[in-house]
């Protein structure tokens, strides 16, 4: 009894370790004056896959196949194949299962860092759950999985598309790009450019310095950046876009917006709900939106408010220096208030005989000009300033 018990707990063990066994191959040639080496390897079936790289690109594709499968190219520097294997020997790389994830691991020994980091190619089932990749240096490529992508690089480029749920991205300084994403996305870098195509999720996106582009986005996208321009094609839900001094470009917005720049001019092509816009200095064209509140320290103002069915509040249009222009729909209901401050040379012009202007001041010194109206019986206020410029009232279409 007591040798069947033993024996019993000897089977448990090496049961675990074969699970944790794969098939791996490796071989060493050259390449021109320098060494190779090629391991390849199968980790069978898997849920998740974990990858953490002290250095070295990655590619993970998606397809058909039910088993992870990887190849690794490493590069020795070296005339020498004795020397090329030492350099190999110092960056080990692990693959092994561990439940349900297959995991890759590679770091060097003995303190020569990111020699041999090489190039990763890993394939997986289509309906991997999730991928997580880390290297601190190179690119990653992930695309074709129907579950999470969670990718992070030290400074590299990241390239992600074809992935069915959320995809988190993180790089120190390289650009990130994404092409289809069934869930949120959020995205960070450094310094690089990052651009979406097509998301179906929330979108929050931030750079340090480069420029944002969304093409699509389902429900809503939040956008910041230090010093790049912001362009979005398409969103449905609400935007919020603040950059530090470049230009802002949203298309078609089927919610609130709210835009900021530092230094930069601003252009909004239509939103369905209220549109706030800020910048410290540059031009402001708005094409449609039921209400506004935009403000520039010197630049013009063109705005388009229209009519809507939703809850409408009040509007204001202020720049320190720059003529203003505002298109009004014939049915909005609307009570003007506009001014201008220091009016020489300047003056409000309408195309609606319900606006009345007025001037104050003689024709030597400082002129002020208000002009008030009610058009279709008053709505909400739309108050309209500038210190130093004109004033143009128009009808939709004009």
């Amino acid at each position: 009894m007591r040798w069947t018990l033993k024996f019993a707990g000897v089977a448990v063990v090496v049961g675990t370790l074969a699970s944790l066994a794969v098939c791996q191959e490796s071989r060493v040639y050259r390449e021109g004056s320098n060494w190779v080496q090629e391991i390849t390897g199968d980790l069978g079936g898997a849920k998740n896959l974990r990858v953490k790289l002290e250095a070295g690109s990655v590619r993970m594709e998606g397809g058909s196949q039910s088993g992870v499968s990887y190849v690794i190219h490493r590069r020795a520097y070296t005339s020498s194949e004795q020397q090329a294997r030492r350099e190999f020997e110092r960056y080990k790389v692990e693959t092994y299962v561990r439940g349900d994830t297959a995991f890759i691991e590679a770091q060097s020994r003995g303190g020569h860092r990111r020699e041999c980091a090489g190039d990763f190619v890993i394939h997986v089932p289509r309906n991997m759950e999730l991928a997580k990749i880390e290297t601190d240096g190179g690119s990653v490529m992930a695309t074709g999985i129907g579950g999470r992508a969670e990718i992070e690089s030290g400074g590299g480029s990241i390239h992600i598309d074809d992935i069915g749920g959320a995809v988190s991205a993180e790089t120190g300084g390289g650009g990130i790009e994404v092409g289809t994403v069934g869930g949120d996305v959020n995205l960070q870098t450094g310094g690089g450019n990052i651009k979406i195509v097509s998301a179906k999720g929330k979108i929050n996106a931030e750079s340090g310095g480069g420029s944002l582009v969304v093409l699509s986005g389902l429900q809503g996208a939040v956008l910041q950046t230090g010093a790049g321009s912001i362009r979005v094609d398409k969103c449905v839900g609400m935007v919020r876009a603040s950059t530090g001094g470049g230009s802002v470009d949203l298309g078609e917005i089927g919610g609130a917006a709210e835009i900021e720049s530092g230094a930069g001019s601003i252009r909004l092509s239509s939103a369905k709900g209220p549109v706030r816009v800020q910048t410290g200095g540059g031009s402001i064209q708005l094409d449609g939106a039921p209400s506004v509140r935009a403000e520039t320290a010197a630049g013009g103002i063109v705005a388009k408010i229209l009519s809507s069915s939703g809850e409408r509040s009040d509007s204001v249009l202020e720049t320190t220096a720059g003529d203003i222009t505002v298109y009004l729909s014939d049915n909005l209901p609307v009570s003007i208030r506009a001014a201008i401050e220091l009016a020489n040379g300047h003056t409000i012009r309408s195309d609606f005989s319900d606006i009345h202007v007025s001037s104050e001041g003689g024709p030597w010194g400082p002129r002020t000009v208000t002009a008030e109206g009610q058009l279709n019986g008053g709505g909400p206020v739309l108050k309209v300033r500038t210190s130093s410029g004109s004033i143009n009232f128009r009808r939709v279409g004009r």
